[in-house]
């Protein structure tokens, strides 16, 4: 059975997908994990950061996710303010052709231009350099050229109805839409895409207003702006000046200005009256046609949703989303003295606690554990490095490092899979000594002295809450309340759902870094 997944089900995807950040009804946050990408073991490889070879692609399955909750370190919520839909960018320049809004692009009836068989494909906005957005309407094919010229003129005005751009001739008419506001520019530009602005159906700004409801055809009777001249056809009457006549179809008010040449030819035909209501329509040519040998094919062009401007999410195909996030040194929850491979997005993680249910909704949370040492924190210790602590009569505690602070004396850590499964094959295969080295176990206080290689201190037993003051003097808020010297994550781990992941070469972070990421989700 034939079908397709519609690119409206797409838009309405991407639209509910803003709509659930911008309600708060959810959380959602960016993070960063996986300080060891090169340490051989589950879902890391030796090449991860090789110039020739690109990093693994995340596997899909409840596993692989659930290895990627273990190297978790750090996340950030998305706000509001930090997500905007997408559309590709097309950059006018001068000299360049471009496609026309058409309705009906299929793959009989493709644009002129880039050949396309879907409108959102085609090249049929563009951005000026002053972060302006426009519509073509006619790019000089819908006379009696079967092939778009170049644009010469760029268009650079805010009128509200579709204006030809300068002086050219070039037969361009472009509808101006929305520029792109200057914190926009900041967060969100690229190289590949441009932010559209959010709410754009309620926002009560005037910019947006006053554009919106100029396409409305409910209020205005304004819908139809071109009418497309796909065939002239032959021995029509002969009409030496324009004469109006009606759109037909499934709306009303819709009229055109004809003309015709001496072979009976249509050579003009303008729009005088948009009109209301139309999802297709037909030139009413019954008054000169008596005589013709070749029908014309005129072709009403009918914007979306009502009017052009009216719906900017169907006008312009945003089935993309771009959440923005800045990491840096604000928090100690986003220690400074680590490396991630990393970058996800997760929806609704748990807060911390025995039978928590509770959803997260703090501006960032830190999901790796925390201990606080006593003695010579000058000694080496290596990021992605394994730590161990010998619990005596139980067995042995085990993490990687993820960052470490010699001003506040404290590690950062996680429990990877990767320390308990079979040492070398890094999988459930059965292996002498499994009974002890298979087993999680939690670091304490209790414990012998932590130790990697040469690094060996002991965990502060002595030391509880949320501050410390370093050797200087300085109080510093360690972000995370501690117990006996050692504080979990402030989420539970594997709850939540991971909806997006990228797997990149190692960032290493400092104190003096600020890292912007911006992930384009596209539906």
């Amino acid at each position: 059975m034939a079908a397709i997944i519609t690119d409206q089900f797409r838009i309405i995807n991407a639209n509910n997908f803003v709509d659930s950040v911008i309600s708060g009804d959810n959380s959602y946050y960016t993070f960063l994990g996986l300080a060891n990408p090169t340490e051989t073991g589950y879902g890391r490889t030796s090449t991860w950061n090789s110039t020739t070879v690109e990093p693994p692609s995340p596997t899909d399955s409840i596993s692989y996710i659930d290895h990627v909750y273990d190297t978790m370190m750090f996340g950030r919520k998305v706000l509001p303010g930090d997500v905007r839909r997408l559309v590709r960018k097309t950059q006018w320049t001068k000299g360049t052709s471009y496609d026309m809004f058409r309705h009906d692009y299929d793959v009989t009836n493709r644009s002129l231009v880039s050949n396309s068989s879907r409108l959102y494909s085609a090249n049929y906005y563009v951005i000026n350099k002053d972060f302006r957005v426009y519509i073509c309407i006619d790019n000089g094919s819908a006379g009696i050229t079967s092939t778009a010229g170049a644009s010469l003129d760029e268009p650079t005005f805010t009128d509200l109805e579709p204006s030809a751009a300068g002086v050219s001739g070039d037969g361009y008419l472009w509808k101006y839409l929305f520029t792109v506001p200057p914190a926009d520019i900041v967060k969100f530009d690229s190289t590949e895409y441009v932010a559209v602005p959010n709410e754009w159906s309620t926002s009560t700004e005037n910019e947006i207003k006053v554009v919106r409801d100029n396409g409305d055809s409910t209020v205005n009777n304004n819908q139809i702006k071109v009418v497309s001249i796909d065939a002239q056809g032959e021995g029509y009457s002969f009409l030496a000046s324009p004469i109006e006549v009606d759109i037909l179809g499934d709306g009303s008010g819709g009229k055109v200005r004809v003309q015709t040449n001496t072979n009976g030819q249509i050579i003009y035909a303008k729009v005088t009256a948009g009109g209301q209501g139309y999802s297709f329509g037909r030139v009413d040519l019954s008054s000169i046609n008596g005589s013709a040998t070749k029908f014309a094919k005129l072709t009403p062009i009918i914007p979306p949703s009502r009017g052009h401007g009216f719906d900017l999410y169907k006008e312009l195909g945003t089935d993309k989303v771009l959440i923005y996030t800045r990491f840096d040194n604000s928090t100690y929850d986003f220690i400074s003295d680590t490396i991630f491979s990393q970058v996800g997005v997760v929806k609704n993680p748990v807060a911390a606690g025995a039978g928590s249910t509770s959803v997260l909704n703090t501006s960032e949370f830190s999901a790796a554990n925390s201990m606080k040492f006593t003695g010579d924190l000058t000694q080496t210790l290596v990021v992605g490095a394994e730590i161990t602590q010998n619990i005596p009569g139980i067995g042995t505690a085990r993490g990687y490092v993820a960052s470490y602070d010699v001003t506040t004396a404290v590690i950062k850590y996680f429990q990877d899979r990767n320390l308990y499964l079979h040492p070398s094959l890094y999988d459930q295969t059965d292996n002498i000594g499994v009974g002890g080295d298979a087993k999680v176990l939690d670091f304490t206080a209790a414990g012998d002295a932590v130790t990697s290689g040469a690094f060996s201190v002991n965990i502060d037993g002595g030391f509880s809450g949320i501050s410390t003051t370093t050797p200087s003097g300085k109080v510093v808020d360690l972000g995370v309340q501690f117990t006996s010297g050692l504080a979990g994550p402030e989420i539970n781990k594997r709850t939540g759902e991971i909806i997006y992941l990228d797997n990149r070469p190692s960032i290493t972070r400092n104190e003096r870094q600020k890292e912007d990421i911006k992930i384009v989700l596209e539906f």
